[in-house]
């Protein structure tokens, strides 16, 4: 559970060395869930893996806390789950796990200073990981691997090695290597001492694995066949792979992988020490004129996310802020970016999945909530002092499409809410026709789970029941007024407008689109969606 305040906040550059901020990417059905809930039992934040209980085991705490992901059994939403391990505060920001909410997964990783790549030892890389790792690689984030399921059967480890080499394009630097594998998976290797762990599972993975301690390669042909595996293999690397080599990780040139069962609790406390020992710590941001904000600047930070619902009692909102630098108090007024006006900060907290815990203060890397700040808009910029801005967070054009209509017209205040609040989300993006306004608008997507989690959340947490019709759109590109003047006067083509102002040329075909392109290339229209 998150401490309710910082005791005595150092200087922000000592603040910042003190913490790390890192996601957790993976294909769906990676085990990611799994890995974040025995990350937070390895370091203390819970007592006993699946209840899930906090220290005070008071309440159930999951990363996964909306109605609807426990229905399903997915991630939808991204979670900031902050703890602390080896004097170190360790922001965790959990994405979704399923593809359909992959732009959630984006916004996210504009947030953190390093990630952790999941990988099926089963399945290898997959194409979910491919299309996370293009836009961890485009923000510079350095990523750390996990194989996990290493107590299934699988093709090797070599094979996995292979496939992010060939596949990602990183070159992988393994710094545990597995010793056998399904069921006689028994422990990891730490090439870097040559230290042996060998683990003895403990009942449904509850509580941490028993572990045995050894050292030398050379012990490992006394466990058996598989024992003798592992000391081959290790030998085949030490002759044709590389060790881990700080400056080619975070130059985002290799990975340092580990291998373990997140199940079991296996290789779960190398991976943890590996973020504290390897991630880096917030260091300056870049802002959006192309120079860098140093962490001992006055108070800074960015929107990346904002969310309903957290606080059933109140439904009230929360915008996630990840501070930039300097030191952020409780309270302290900063100015709102975007409109120039002052932002209260009296109600701060800090965040594990749905509890919150008032935040006295905060340092660079930290993520704080900020409630009811109704103004705010993911992507907008707080400061202190000088005026900053930071770059707007990308997303990608919709893919899919559906017109929405109000079940009962006499809930139309409710309708309109609904629809604001859930554009400002980014669960989906609400377009609107000039000629038809609030009363049909389009909802788009990337993903079909959207339109779900948009229609129940419609009814259950708004009140306004809807009907989601087909729509006869398949591609959007953004575009800007000067071109939406001409796009209009095209064929097969709309432009629709969201609440802030950003216009959406809508194509009927990829016929109409493509002939667009190439008939018009003065106009603007871009599939990278910049806020």
């Amino acid at each position: 559970m998150v401490e309710a305040t910082i005791a005595t906040m150092p200087s922000p550059a000592d603040a910042a060395a003190q913490r790390r901020t890192f996601a957790i990417i993976s294909h769906p059905d990676a085990g990611k869930t799994t890995l974040t809930e025995k990350l937070l039992l390895y370091s203390g934040a819970i007592e006993q893996a699946g209840s899930v209980r906090d220290r005070r085991d008071r309440r159930s705490t999951t990363s996964d806390w909306q109605d609807i992901e426990q229905r399903r059994g997915i991630s939808i939403s991204s979670t900031v789950l902050r703890f602390d391990y080896r004097d170190t505060f360790l922001n965790l920001l959990d994405t979704p796990g399923h593809r359909d909410f992959s732009e959630d997964t984006y916004r996210v990783l504009s947030a953190t200073d390093a990630a952790v790549m999941v990988i099926d030892a089963a399945r290898g890389v997959e194409a979910q990981t491919l299309k996370l790792f293009e836009v961890s690689r485009q923000r510079g984030i350095p990523l750390l691997t996990f194989v996990n399921k290493c107590d299934r059967p699988g093709p090797g480890p070599l094979g996995i090695l292979d496939e992010i080499e060939d596949k990602i394009g990183l070159q992988p630097t393994p710094v545990t290597w597995p010793v056998g594998l399904g069921q006689d998976f028994v422990g990891v290797v730490d090439r870097r001492d040559r230290s042996i762990t060998r683990f003895t599972r403990a009942e449904h993975g509850a509580t941490e694995a028993l572990e045995d301690l050894a050292h030398g390669y050379d012990s490992l042909p006394a466990e058996g066949p598989f024992g003798e595996q592992a000391h081959e293999e290790l030998s085949l690397l030490e002759e044709m792979v590389v060790p881990y080599d700080a400056e080619t990780f975070l130059a985002g040139v290799s990975t340092p992988v580990f291998f373990g069962s997140a199940l079991w609790n296996f290789g779960v406390r190398h991976l943890l020490d590996a973020v504290v020992d390897l991630a880096p710590p917030p260091g300056p941001q870049l802002t959006a004129d192309g120079s860098h904000r140093d962490v001992d600047a006055p108070c800074s930070g960015f929107v990346f996310k904002i969310q309903t619902g957290m606080d059933r009692n109140h439904r009230d909102h929360v915008a996630f802020v990840r501070v930039c630098s300097g030191t952020f108090v409780r309270g302290m007024t900063l100015t709102h970016e975007p409109s120039g006006r002052p932002v209260n900060t009296k109600h701060a907290q800090f965040l594990f999945g749905a509890e919150r815990a008032t935040v006295d203060e905060a340092g660079p890397g930290d993520v704080v909530g900020l409630v009811n700040a109704s103004e705010l808009r993911i992507g907008d910029t707080l400061y202190d002092g000088a005026r900053v801005r930071f770059p707007p967070i990308p997303t990608f054009a919709p893919e899919l499409f559906r017109t929405v209509r109000n079940k009962d017209t006499s809930r139309y205040k409710q309708f309109k809410k609904g629809m604001a609040q859930l554009d400002r989300e980014g669960v989906v993006q609400v377009l609107r026709h000039p000629d038809v306004g609030d009363q049909a608008p389009v909802l788009a997507a990337v993903g079909e789970l959207q339109f779900q989690v948009a229609e129940e959340r419609m009814a259950d947490e708004f009140g306004a029941a809807v009907i989601l019709e087909p729509s006869r759109y398949i591609e959007a590109r953004q575009t800007d007024t000067e071109s939406a003047r001409e796009l209009r006067a095209l064929r097969g083509v709309d432009v629709l407008e969201k609440d802030d102002g950003a216009l959406f040329a809508l194509f009927d075909s990829n016929y109409v689109l493509n002939r667009t392109l190439e008939d018009h290339p003065e106009l603007t229209l871009r599939s990278i969606v910049v806020a």
